[in-house]
């Protein structure tokens, strides 16, 4: 009979325990289809609530509760849910994720700082807490710390595609200098009797508004030399937007355009999409207007990008495209790339120079190849190889070989 009564109560206990455990997955369950399927947080929030009052220590629960405080910008009760997690499992790591997002997106980057350097010693090998150490330092614009804790990430995990897209922002602004040096040598089997050559020289610094960058471009081209001087600077503007404004001025109108000028605008977007559009101008004797329009992604160890280029001119509009890839090997400067396209750039002074006349219009198909590759982090080795076959005359085509190689110093 005692042993009996100990039995039944063992069962009604387990039962109980039971009910309450599975009732909290399912309020759960039902918190989350509220919040991502239903957008209905205040739902999320009651009904995570209710979960957490049978089941107070369900860490999952209280984490999610506070996420979603911090979405509904209720910044407080979320740093409740969060510390409240932290104070009793220190190793949790989702309640510093969350915790430092929350300081992250208040833009509270040193709070976040913080967050995210406790949770690391407690759960020292996680690559979220990692990641976003790095978009942290990022913001602080303490660059070569992110880029030191960026390229840690990609090397332990080199298909993780938001430390890719990162990795590749954090690296321009990592040293505040870098110098370049490249060559070009064009050779054309028809169009041209002699072959060109291209020298450029810039150097970039990285101030708090963003990059600036000077060079200066030496061309062969028609048995003619020639000179231009170029400044691209890349305003920030936020978080999510930055610009691309250039210009420049040539002595020898034909070898190069006379004054060449561009702008545009880039969008970071979720999922690691970059969106841009803008313009290009070029002179020769009269003023040729291009717009452009890009998209790009980063998928595992690969980069996406498509262009257009658009030229209005005689009620009709000329279009060119360029799809480009490049797949990572290693760091953001170790990579092969893959360049398809049809028509000319304005942006790639090898050719730009032919549109000042109506070969622009005629069929133009290309391909290059490219090699980068890292040597003790600040020295960059650039190589690469293009073919074109171009329509330079109406259904007379030649074919142009390009060969490049550069080097690329930061410190």
């Amino acid at each position: 009979m005692k042993y009996s009564l100990l039995l039944s109560l063992f069962i009604l206990l387990f039962c109980i325990t039971g009910v309450k455990a599975q009732s909290a997955d399912d309020l759960f369950t039902l918190a989350r289809k509220a919040a991502f399927d239903e957008n209905n947080y205040p739902k999320a929030i009651s009904l995570s609530k209710t979960a957490l009052q049978g089941s107070p220590d369900y860490a999952d629960i209280r984490v999610f509760l506070g996420r979603l405080y911090t979405w509904s910008k209720k910044p407080d009760s979320a740093r409740l849910a969060f510390n409240e997690v932290i104070s009793k499992q220190p190793a949790y790591e989702d309640a510093y994720v969350g915790l430092g997002n929350l300081e992250f997106w208040n833009d509270n980057s040193e709070k976040a700082l913080d967050v995210v350097n406790t949770g690391l010693k407690n759960a020292p090998t996680s690559e979220p807490l990692q990641l976003l150490k790095a978009k942290v330092l990022n913001d602080l614009r303490r660059w070569q710390e992110a880029d030191v804790v960026v390229s840690g990430v990609l090397k332990n995990n080199p298909t993780l595609t938001e430390a890719r897209s990162l990795a590749s922002r954090i690296k321009e602004n990592s040293a505040k200098n870098k110098v370049s040096l490249s060559y070009d040598y064009i050779y054309f089997d028809k169009q041209f009797d002699d072959p060109w050559h291209l020298v450029s020289v810039d150097y970039g610094r990285q101030t708090k508004y963003g990059s600036i960058i000077g060079r200066v471009n030496y061309a062969n081209r028609f048995n003619t030399n020639g000179y231009q001087f170029e400044v691209d600077a890349y305003p920030h503007i936020s978080n999510t937007f930055y610009a691309y404004v250039s210009g420049g001025i040539s002595n020898t109108a034909g070898v190069f355009p006379k004054y060449r000028a561009g702008f545009s605008l880039y969008a970071n977007l979720p999922l690691s999409f970059e969106a841009e559009a803008g313009f290009r101008l070029l002179h020769f004797s009269d003023n040729t207007w291009i717009y452009t329009a890009s998209v790009s992604k980063y998928y595992k160890s690969f980069w996406f990008n498509f262009r257009t280029y658009l030229t209005p001119s005689n009620n009709s509009v000329s279009q060119s495209y360029a799809l480009t890839t490049r797949y990572y090997f290693g760091g953001v400067d170790d990579y092969f790339s893959l360049a398809l396209g049809t028509g000319l750039s304005p942006d790639d002074n090898q050719n730009n120079v032919l549109l000042n006349s109506s070969t622009y219009r005629l069929k133009s198909n290309n391909i290059s190849l490219g090699y980068r590759k890292s040597i003790k982090t600040f020295n960059v080795l650039m190589l690469k190889v293009g073919y074109d076959n171009q329509e330079y005359l109406k259904n007379t085509k030649g074919n142009q070989l390009d060969f490049g190689i550069g080097y690329l110093r930061r410190f």
